[in-house]
C-alpha cells in the first residue's frame, strides 16, 4: 500500500518540481533541526515548568549565645515560611531543607525583638521568600546561675495507732540547678508530690516524683528522689527510781554514795506496758574517771529479748544524780555472804 502511494506520488512529480523542492530546503537543515529540539527541551525543563507557591515549617537555630545569658520564656521553635519558584524545586523542599540561623552574640539581659526578615532565610537557587509568619520572634534574655535547692517532703495522713513518723530522710537531700536568675531566686527549697504515710506502721523507703512547675520542668525534667520514712512506735516519759549502781573500779568491789539512781526515760507504749519491773531494763555503773574519789555515773539500756528489739528506742533523758562519790564504809554483804565470812573466821 505504501510502495503505491509513494510510485503515484513518483508519477505526479515531475523533474523540475523535485529539483525545484531541493532548491527551496536549506542546505544546514541538520544544525537547524538540533537547534529546534534543545530549544523545545529547554523550554520544557525550564520555561514551561509552573511557578507554584508552598508553605513549608522551617526551625530556629539559635547561634553564639553568650555563656552567662539563657533565654528564659518560652518561643516558637519553627516559623512557617511561604516560598515561590518551579514546582519541579518546590515540591522536593521539605521541613529541615531550610533553616533560619537567630544570632545572639550582640544580646543582653532583658528583651529582644529579632525580625525575621526574608533576606535573611537561605534557599536554594531559584527559590525565593515570599513571606514568613510570624515576621519576628520575642527573647527574654536572663542571667545564667546555679543555686542549691534542699529537697522538702510533703506528707498526707497519720500512722497506724500508736506508732508515728519519727523522721524523713531525703536522697539527695539537695539538688543542684542552673537557670534564669528571675526563676530560680523565687525558690528556697524542691518540693515532692504527696506522700500518704496513712497506716504505716513500720519504716518503708519509696521514690517520689518531685512536684515541679513549668519552668522547672524545663530546666532539670521529670526528676524523683528517694524518701527514707523511719515510722516508730509511740513512746511514754517513764521516772524509774532506785536503780542500783555498779561500781566500775580497778581497786575492786567498793560502795558510793549515793548508791541508787533516779532516771526519767523515754519507751515505746509496748515495751513500758508489758514490763512490771522497769528497773531490769537499764544498767548503772559508776566509772572512776580519776577526779579524787568522784565517780561518773552511766546508764544504759540492757538488751531486750525480742524478736522485734526496741531496746534502740529507748531514750535517756535525765540521770540524778550524775556523780557519785566513795563511801568508807564497807560494803554490805547480803545474808549468804556475810555467814560465810563469819564461819571462815
Amino acid at each position: 500500500m505504501i510502495m503505491k502511494i509513494f510510485n503515484q506520488l513518483n508519477k505526479s512529480l515531475h523533474v523540475d518540481d523535485l529539483r525545484r523542492f531541493q532548491e527551496m530546503w536549506p542546505k544546514d537543515w541538520t544544525l537547524r533541526f538540533i537547534s529546534l529540539i534543545l530549544a523545545v527541551g529547554l523550554w520544557y525543563f525550564v520555561g514551561g515548568d509552573d511557578t507554584v507557591d508552598k508553605n513549608v515549617l522551617v526551625p530556629l537555630e539559635v547561634i553564639n549565645l553568650p555563656r552567662d545569658l539563657v533565654i528564659s520564656n518560652q518561643f516558637k521553635r519553627e516559623i512557617e515560611v511561604t516560598i515561590s519558584g518551579p514546582r519541579s524545586q518546590v515540591l522536593k523542599i521539605d521541613k529541615g531543607d531550610i533553616t533560619r540561623q537567630v544570632d545572639l552574640a550582640q544580646a543582653v539581659p532583658g528583651t529582644m525583638v529579632i525580625k525575621n526578615e526574608i533576606h535573611l532565610i537561605s534557599v536554594p537557587r531559584g527559590i525565593k521568600v515570599l513571606r514568613t509568619q510570624p515576621d519576628s520572634i520575642i527573647f527574654s534574655m536572663d542571667k545564667l546561675i546555679q543555686k542549691q535547692l534542699a529537697v522538702k517532703p510533703i506528707t498526707k495522713g497519720n500512722p497506724a495507732a500508736h506508732y508515728v513518723l519519727q523522721d524523713i530522710r531525703m536522697k539527695p537531700e539537695t539538688i543542684s540547678i542552673t537557670g534564669p536568675q528571675a526563676v530560680l531566686t523565687q525558690l528556697n527549697a524542691l518540693k515532692t508530690q504527696i506522700i500518704d504515710i496513712s497506716g504505716m506502721n513500720q519504716s518503708t523507703q519509696l521514690q517520689i516524683p518531685l512536684d515541679l512547675n513549668p519552668a522547672l520542668l524545663d530546666l532539670i525534667g521529670e526528676t524523683s528522689v528517694t524518701a527514707d520514712l523511719v515510722i516508730a512506735e509511740e513512746t511514754v516519759e517513764k521516772r524509774i527510781s532506785g536503780l542500783p549502781i555498779e561500781v566500775n573500779s580497778q581497786g575492786g568491789a567498793r560502795q558510793v554514795t549515793p548508791s541508787t539512781v533516779t532516771i526519767t526515760v523515754l519507751l515505746p507504749r509496748s515495751l513500758a506496758r508489758e514490763n512490771k519491773d522497769l528497773q531490769s531494763l537499764f544498767k548503772v555503773t559508776a566509772v572512776d574517771d580519776g577526779d579524787a574519789g568522784q565517780m561518773t555515773v552511766k546508764v544504759v539500756p540492757r538488751v531486750v529479748p525480742r524478736g522485734n528489739s526496741l531496746d534502740h528506742l529507748i531514750q535517756i533523758i535525765k540521770v540524778e544524780p550524775m556523780v557519785v562519790t566513795y563511801s568508807e564504809k564497807k560494803p554490805k554483804l547480803p545474808p549468804f555472804e556475810t555467814n560465810l565470812a563469819e564461819t571462815i573466821e
